[in-house]
């Protein structure tokens, strides 16, 4: 496809006044928007100032939207309904929009007969085209008579008017389970709009699912590519612009909203072929080269007692390098609550792969840079965690930024790091799981929902197709209040072992504070697993908890949370566990807080 990739945004999408909307999508890049009839109404802009505004901005306005139950089975309200189209004809005009959205009536006088509708569609492009407007008609998977696409296709094509042509919706199109194929069939120039939302797959009223759970593409269970894909086929030339209703979108920074959203068309162009503004292939990922933590004096016992060596000091900053295996751990002691501050992953191609970043709407990292320091390309993730790409050993090797100490780790097994595990902000869970997947080229590995202590807990994991880069995400549903001692977004590292129960027992004897899980888990997993004896003893003496699925096993020893919001887990896997313990995290959030109820002195 030759022509340029044009991008475009609903006002319903984002948060805010409809100034706000228009400020939040010129700000992140987009071509042009919706403009959402409600948003219209609430604003205090005359339609002739929202079009100045929006030409200021460098914002076309692409669509009004929408204009409901225009067919009638009655002729005194189909004639009413044109007035009322007359009315919304004067209004385009001064906005300077020139295509309207009709969705199919879900009225109890909506028509039946294809050849009625037709007819009705041809009076009100009669109207539209008198005055160079176009009418783009749009099947609702709720519709009362026109439900589906090829139904609306056809309405169209009896209707037989320059100025009605189809406007396609993927969660429409998706969620009833159509098949987009035969879209590639329609004449690309009756293509007159395409609005994008993906959403998980849910069993529950369409018009609810549509109302509240949309989600913006490569954000939920949709294949948007392979919508996508026939409906460039047929010629389709207008611009790929996002319809969401999100209850959460709704409620977020709409800055970060339209970022966020702008960066879902980009990666859905990408995955699709269509003209790509990335230029830049997904970086291969070859493993995190290092996980760097801010913490205080409390972490480096741990650490030792884990059977890590401090191999390095930084020559300029107040950093320490931790080794064990492939596992590289960064102490920084600036200051700052315990947390996940950087995480660095192995590129074949540091610069390029932080170019894609940024072109991908990620934001360049500001860093200091020592003299004959190496100069780490970075950008920063949602949550504010810094993401490097470095390539170990090349030219410009970070190794080298760090004095050597000449200590060398006797170990407890650790090989590596299996995965780092980040809970997220509230606001900012679909956000982060889109700029991991595109950023590093990371798939969907596992998904799901666990009831936690403090309430439902949604968890959602990517990874390189070789596991060697692996994230797992997580968000409470619901906000914790402060009845106990709570841990804001919690945060671990996951620490790979060949053999778990030898590498607990190194670390318990080498007095790391490794979790106390209560007796009933092992009760209750004994009627599961019928465990030998032995194990289970070992397993109950070391904190061990054992997920067992049909594909493997997974088994974690926890260390209590260090410095407020960080913890150590000792991981193996067995057998092809491609999981993440999410089973067993109720009974280990619920061990944590109980330690940290003892630390406190507060009764449980």
């Amino acid at each position: 496809m030759s022509r340029e990739l044009r991008t475009g945004i609903a006002t319903v999408c984002l948060s805010g006044t409809l100034d706000d909307k228009l400020s939040a999508a010129a700000a992140a890049g987009f071509d042009g928007v919706e403009i959402f009839e409600p948003d219209l109404v609430a604003s205090p802009m005359p339609p002739g100032e929202v079009r100045l505004r929006c030409a200021d901005l460098g914002l076309s306005i692409d669509l009004y939207q929408p204009f409901r139950d225009l067919d009638s089975t009655d002729p005194d309200r189909f004639a009413a309904n044109l007035r009322r189209a007359e009315r919304k004809f004067d209004l385009m005009e001064e906005l300077g929009a020139d295509t309207v959205l009709v969705c199919s009536s879900v009225a109890h006088d909506a028509v039946a007969d294809l050849d009625r509708l037709a007819g009705q569609l041809h009076a009100l492009g009669e109207r539209a085209g008198a005055r160079g407007l176009r009418i783009a008609y749009e099947a609702l998977a709720w519709g009362k008579e026109v439900s589906t696409y090829d139904r609306s296709w056809e309405a169209v094509r009896r209707a037989d008017h320059p100025a009605v042509g189809l406007c396609l919706d993927s969660f429409h199109i998706l969620s009833r389970g159509s098949d987009p194929a035969a879209i590639a069939g329609i004449p690309g120039d009756k293509l007159f709009f395409l609005q994008l939302a993906d959403a998980p797959h849910l069993s529950m009223d369409v018009l609810q699912w549509s109302r509240h759970h949309r989600l913006f593409p490569g954000q939920g269970a949709f294949d948007l590519p392979g919508f996508l894909a026939p409906v460039l086929a047929a010629g389709y030339a207008g611009p790929l612009s996002l319809e969401v209703f999100n209850d959460v979108f709704r409620q977020a920074d709409p800055d970060r909203a339209a970022i966020d959203a702008h960066r879902s068309l980009l990666a859905l162009a990408e995955a699709t072929s269509a003209p790509d503004p990335i230029a830049q292939p997904a970086p291969v990922v070859r493993g995190p080269a290092f996980v760097e933590l801010s913490a205080d004096d409390s972490l480096a016992p741990v650490l030792s007692a884990l059977g890590f060596a401090r191999t390095g000091t930084h020559r300029t900053k107040p950093v320490e390098r931790w080794e064990q295996g492939a596992a590289r751990i960064l102490v920084n002691r600036s200051g700052g609550p315990a947390a996940v501050a950087a995480l660095a992953v192995e590129s074949a191609d540091p610069a390029a792969a932080a170019r894609r970043a940024i072109r991908l709407d990620a934001k360049r990292l500001p860093r200091e840079q020592g003299p004959a320091e190496a100069d780490l390309a970075a950008v920063t993730a949602p949550d504010g965690t810094a993401l490097f790409f470095c390539r170990t050993g090349n030219e410009d090797d970070w190794t080298g930024d760090f004095v050597p100490t000449g200590a060398t780790a006797d170990g407890i097994g650790i090989t590596g790091i299996d995965h780092i595990g980040l809970a997220q902000p509230f606001d900012h869970f679909d956000e982060a799981a889109l700029f991991y997947r595109t950023v590093l080229g990371l798939e969907p590995a596992a998904a799901g929902e666990f009831a936690a202590p403090f309430g439902l807990v949604r968890s959602r994991a990517v990874a390189d197709p070789h596991r060697r880069i692996r994230l797992a995400l997580t968000v409470s549903l619901l906000r914790r209040g402060e009845w106990a001692p709570g841990v804001s977004e919690p945060q671990y590292i996951a620490l790979a072992v060949d053999d778990l129960l030898a590498a607990a027992q190194a670390a318990r004897a080498a007095g790391a504070p490794l979790l106390a899980v209560p007796d009933n888990y092992y009760a209750d997993l004994d009627a599961r697993l019928d465990l030998p004896a032995g194990r289970l003893a070992a397993y109950r003496e070391l904190g061990v908890l054992h997920e067992h699925t049909a594909e493997g096993d997974y088994l974690q020893a926890c260390t209590e949370v260090l410095g407020g919001r960080v913890f150590l887990a000792l991981v193996q896997r067995l057998g092809g566990h491609d999981g993440y313990g999410w089973t067993d995290a109720p009974v280990r959030m619920a061990a944590h807080r109980r330690r940290r109820l003892a630390r406190t002195h507060v009764p449980a």
